[in-house]
């Protein structure tokens, strides 16, 4: 069984370090349009929680490693789910997605795919997992501690992020009526 976890990590792991050299990939070319960076000072601490994520994880699902949930099959297809999400938000954001808040003046709000239903669906996406990953392995320590880091960091960054779109954009008018990045609250203030 602890060959699932090992096996489960490395695609984890690999999927984030592809997703990175995507998003620096995208920032070269945004810059190079014109782009700007927000909210630069919270970004090395949300790195910092999600490589914690990953070392807990380790730790807690992998040397600890005490099995696979009873209920795999489920979380397994709704990690599969939210992999699946997370493609349709980078290809519907396409050179836009990016981990850093970077925007471009006047650049056409994105109101297609996933984002036609959520402002945020990447971040609903994350919470989903930041869920399901650690129940997968048991890791229940992991599962409460970083749900709750999670929702810190997005406290900080989803205004910051929303103060960028709406001064370089008109992510307001595009957005009037998009619910917010959980799906049942329908707007951010």
């Amino acid at each position: 069984m602890m060959l699932y976890f090992i096996l489960f990590f490395s695609v984890l792991l690999i999927q984030r370090l592809v997703e990175l050299y995507i998003a620096r990939s995208n920032e070269k070319w945004m810059k190079e349009q014109g782009a700007k960076e927000y909210g630069q000072s919270h970004y090395k601490m949300m790195v910092a929680i999600h490589i914690a994520f990953f070392v807990s994880l380790l730790i807690e699902g992998g040397i600890f490693h005490t099995g696979v949930n009873t209920y795999w099959p489920l979380l397994l297809t709704g990690f599969i789910l939210t992999q699946l999400g997370r493609m349709w938000v980078i290809s519907s954001l396409g050179k836009y997605w990016n981990t850093k808040i970077i925007v471009l003046p006047s650049a056409e709000v994105v109101a297609r795919g996933p984002y036609k239903y959520l402002k945020h669906p990447n971040y609903f996406i994350v919470t989903l997992e930041f869920l399901i990953v650690p129940l997968l392995f048991h890791a229940y320590w992991t599962l409460f501690i970083f749900a709750l880091l999670n929702q810190f960091i997005l406290s900080i960054r989803i205004p910051l992020e929303e103060d960028a779109l709406r001064i370089e954009t008109d992510y307001d008018r595009v957005h009037l009526h998009t619910k917010g990045w959980i799906p049942l609250i329908k707007k951010e203030k």
